[in-house]
């Protein structure tokens, strides 16, 4: 038996292997030939099937389809791969030419739309560009010695470094700056990380350039999340209003602005309504009054954030002097350095355990809660059993003897730590800031807000629910009726004083997050404390939350007319005329010491 070739079949196999031709490379075929896809073939005639082998078959060719498949498209043209050595004539052409010429070169370099020429443009609009005065090759440099280290623009390995004659800087202006912005954002408009796409937006919103109209309109027709498309029609909307387009197109932008209701979007209608008329113009008239009707609604949201805020940070500060000034009735001028040495524990809390145990840090401030506690308490308990019992009846010298204390606490501490700021950590939780509506709103004030409404409703239940709690508030009402009952006042008066000393150690931990730990850390909030407790009422814990609050949210809405020195100095001339009408503040204590 022959074949069509005229081999002859019927030799040995060795002979057969001799007749056949040398093998040679043959190109691939094309996706789907030879693998049972295209027109199927008739099947022979008086062939009898098996129904299993038809089966394992048909398995068999549907894998070698597959495998086929993957094959070609493994060896078919592959998208977003880049060709360094194709772009860097491109990257190179950069050095060449005036500021005219230098834009055109980048309109080229996006025209490829490979995002391997964004970290070249990025350098070019930092000034970080420079060129090799000896064969004109482009690097992103930095500064080190007395040259500067360079790096490939395109590869982003290191390239050797260039003294400072070597090099010449690749010159850019504010126009070519905002060309850069806008290229770079239409380079990244259709990455697949949609942050990339919206920041790629926001970059084209900021440049307010009509080239990148055309890229925006592209990428909204692809884009499929709701909040990066809503970016994209604000950045279009900036483009159209700076582009030649007709008036309709520009109505739309202005209600796109004007629904976006921001600072952004007001500067750049205010702009629109200075430079066009007609129709134009009174539609952003209209949107201008309306966004600067909702951001001053916000920005009276955000003052008031800033109170609540504010706020709790005199609740913590000033709880514990409730305590032991509504008790005992004692000035105690000291309490902003029970603040100090909660804030102190912390620092040195967090110092070990960066030193040991580096894991636990986000777990510090748990760590550092009851440490601070103990420690101010035992200091406070220390104070009254050791000055303060004794001058009982004497408020001038329990004052002075107080301040005394506060001094010789803050000197202790500058010969400790130093007399420089010490710097405390925020965990990962306590950082960052979100925005809610044209509000910023920062993790760590907020976890201090809801921090201190937890310590207030702890320290109810405290003495609500406790004997201790019913002694004090015993002591707090009638003190010679709940000695002849026999309550052990002395204690009830030391353990008091601990425990307002623990609770502003408490208020320093927090402190610690949002101010700077040093020696004069408690000298700044003491007034303050002292204020809200007699506003809110001596000894009386919830007129203590409601005047914290009130002083808070007062403070940040006279700051922006009066400053922060002189709406300080409203505030007491305020509490002072508020006093001489209700002596006894807010929320006056009953009881029958009280009201003899």
């Amino acid at each position: 038996m022959k074949t069509p070739t005229g081999r002859d079949f019927a030799k040995g196999p060795i002979d057969r292997v001799k007749a056949l031709p040398p093998a040679r490379p043959n190109p691939p075929p094309p996706c789907g030939e030879g693998l049972g896809v295209g027109v199927p073939s008739k099947p022979k005639k008086n062939m009898k099937t098996n129904p299993r082998k038809a089966d394992t078959m048909s398995l068999l060719k549907l894998f070698f389809l597959l495998v086929g498949l993957l094959m070609c498209a493994a060896s078919g043209p592959s998208f977003g791969q880049s060709d360094p050595d194709t772009l860097r004539p491109l990257i190179d052409d950069l050095a060449k030419g005036k500021y005219a010429q230098t834009e055109q070169q980048i309109g080229a370099l996006v025209a490829t739309g490979d995002p391997l020429v964004a970290p070249a443009l990025e350098a070019l609009g930092e000034g970080d560009l420079y060129f090799r005065k000896s064969d004109g090759a482009v690097f992103i440099t930095r500064k080190e010695g007395k040259g500067y280290a360079l790096t490939d623009p395109l590869t982003l390995e290191a390239a050797g470094e260039a003294g400072r004659r070597e090099v010449s800087k690749i010159k850019v202006n504010n126009k070519l700056r905002r060309v850069i912005r806008s290229a770079l954002g239409s380079l990244t408009l259709m990455a697949p990380d949609p942050q990339v796409r919206k920041a790629a937006a926001e970059a084209i919103f900021k440049a307010r350039d009509p080239d990148g109209i055309e890229a925006l309109d592209a990428a909204l027709a692809a884009e499929t999340d709701d909040g990066v498309r809503k970016v994209m029609a604000e950045a279009r909307a900036a483009a159209v209003l700076n582009s030649d387009l007709d008036e309709p197109q520009k109505l739309d932008a202005v209600q796109t602005l004007s629904e976006m209701g921001n600072r952004d979007a007001l500067s750049l209608l205010i702009a629109v309504q200075a430079d066009t008329e007609g129709a134009v113009q009174a539609a952003a008239t209209q949107a201008v009054t309306k966004i600067q009707k909702s951001i001053a609604s916000w920005d009276a949201a955000q003052n008031i954030w800033y109170g609540l805020s504010l706020g709790s940070v005199l609740l913590l500060a000033a709880i514990g002097l409730a305590i032991t000034f509504g008790v005992m009735g004692v000035i105690n001028m000291a309490h902003g350095e029970m603040v100090m040495i909660g804030a102190y524990t912390t620092f040195v809390v967090q110092e070990l355990i960066r030193n040991s145990a580096p894991g636990l840090f986000e777990y510090s401030l748990f760590i550092a809660l009851p440490l601070a506690f103990l420690a101010s308490g035992l200091v406070g308990v220390a104070i009254e059993r050791g000055v303060i019992r004794w001058l009982y009846g004497r408020p001038l010298e329990t004052l002075l003897a107080t301040w005394g204390i506060s001094l010789m606490l803050q000197q202790a501490v500058r010969s400790i730590f130093g007399p420089t700021n010490r710097e405390v950590g925020n965990p990962d939780w306590m950082s960052g800031a979100f925005e809610l509506g044209q509000m910023t709103i920062t993790y760590n004030r907020m976890w201090i807000i809801v921090f201190a409404l937890l310590v207030f409703a702890g320290l109810m239940l405290f003495l609500k629910k406790t004997p201790f709690g019913l002694y004090t508030r015993a002591v707090t009402q009638n003190r010679r009726m709940a000695a002849s009952m026999g309550i052990r006042t002395p204690w009830i008066d030391a353990l008091t004083f601990g425990l307002g000393s623990g609770i502003a150690g408490i208020a320093g931990v927090a402190l610690s997050q949002i101010d700077n730990v040093s020696p004069n850390l408690g000298q700044s909030y003491i007034i303050d404390s002292f204020m809200v407790v007699v506003f809110g009422g001596v000894g009386n814990l919830w007129g203590t939350l409601v005047g914290a609050m009130t002083l808070g949210v007062v403070n940040k809405f006279l700051e922006p007319y009066a400053g922060a020195v002189l709406g300080k100095i409203f505030v007491l001339v305020f509490i002072i005329l508020f006093i001489q009408k209700r002596p006894r503040g807010l929320f006056a204590l009953k009881g029958r010491a009280v009201e003899a």
